[in-house]
């Protein structure tokens, strides 16, 4: 992976005591704090890897091409094949790996992207290779089994947030369509504008990352665009799309409090959400979600200046389901160009 390439994939995360910008490793890799709540307690889930002999939580290096919480989802499911959906932010763990080479030992630093991580169904089961056993412990537990002392950091946030009440979340995920056929070339009616070619290729990467959080309830403007970026993730998952005129440019320019007024049903529903639109629509979306936010730092990291996105680009903000929908955590990711 080049550093260009891997630049665009690396997110900006924020929470109130986790802000994650830019690359500053060699090596990165992702991974997740899988919990539950076991008879009102709380548990997380470590993993044995007999390569190394250690305890640890579920990680590994990212493929080509692939996005940081695409990977953190892909390890949970390769090593202890569980399904779940990537939950707040946790601390990154950092250190350093040797290598040897004709010139000697080399050493690289490396960076592991971590998420709590609510498991969606079935049963941890070790993969048998670089997986050998799995167990649910308390985080008291896992402090004394943990082989790397660094691996506490993200275990610490994780207790912090079930102590806050913000360990409970579900996604509001804001996506901009992907990149469309430029508006000078296109004499037809302005809602069948489609995707570029480009555009194609960053809807299929946008439904490889909208995995990570598996948003159920989908509100797209029926613009040709916008309806052509989310449909790979339509099809992939089947889930149902509800095209909604109030988030397509020409109704927000003519009644920006319906927009607004549809974007913030959809945040009281406090259900792993995904609205889909354009680029003027933007700012009245963006501001409807900056009222959900209680912490300073946040706001701060939301988009305010044009063009807020790149196409394809999305913000995940994580709503606290204990806290009446409370947004506390916001992620940004921008598409790669081709």
């Amino acid at each position: 992976m080049t550093e260009s390439k891997a630049l665009a994939e690396v997110p900006r995360r924020r929470t109130a005591t986790v802000h994650d910008v830019g690359i500053d490793a060699e090596i990165l890799a992702a991974g997740a704090v899988c919990w539950r709540l076991h008879k009102g307690e709380l548990q997380v889930l470590l993993i044995h890897r007999p390569r190394y002999d250690d305890w640890s939580f579920p990680k590994g290096k990212l493929d080509a091409g692939e996005t940081l919480p695409e990977c953190a989802v892909r390890e949970v499911s390769e090593e202890i094949g569980l399904k779940m959906r990537l939950g707040v932010p946790l601390p990154i763990t950092r250190y350093s790996v040797t290598k040897q080479t004709r010139q000697g030992t080399q050493a690289r630093s490396k960076a592991v992207w971590y998420w709590a991580a609510e498991i969606l169904e079935g049963r941890p089961r070790p993969d048998g290779e670089e997986t050998d056993d799995v167990r649910w412990v308390t985080p008291q537990q896992a402090r004394e089994m943990l082989t790397n002392e660094g691996d506490c950091a993200p275990l610490d946030e994780l207790e912090r947030l079930h102590e806050a009440h913000q360990l409970r979340t579900v996604p509001f995920i804001v996506l901009r369509h992907a990149k469309a056929k430029p508006r000078s070339s296109w004499s037809k009616a302005e809602s069948e504008r489609p995707l570029a070619a480009t555009g194609k290729r960053q809807a299929k990467a946008v439904e490889r990352l909208l995995t990570a959080w598996r948003p159920r309830q989908l509100h797209c403007s029926p613009w040709k665009r916008c309806a052509e970026t989310i449909a790979p993730y339509v099809k992939k998952h089947r889930h149902r799309i509800k095209y909604r005129k109030p988030l397509t440019e020409k109704r927000a320019r003519q009644s920006p409090r319906k927009t607004a007024s549809r974007v913030r049903k959809s945040l009281e529903w406090v259900q792993p959400s995904l609205v889909c639109t354009h680029r003027p629509v933007l700012p009245i979306v963006l501001e409807e979600l900056s009222r959900w936010l209680r912490e300073p730092e946040l706001a701060s990291t939301l988009p305010d200046k044009d063009p807020y996105l790149s196409p394809g680009g999305v913000v995940v903000a994580q709503q606290a389901m204990d806290l009446g929908g409370r947004i506390v955590s916001l992620e940004i990711y921008n598409p790669f160009e081709d």
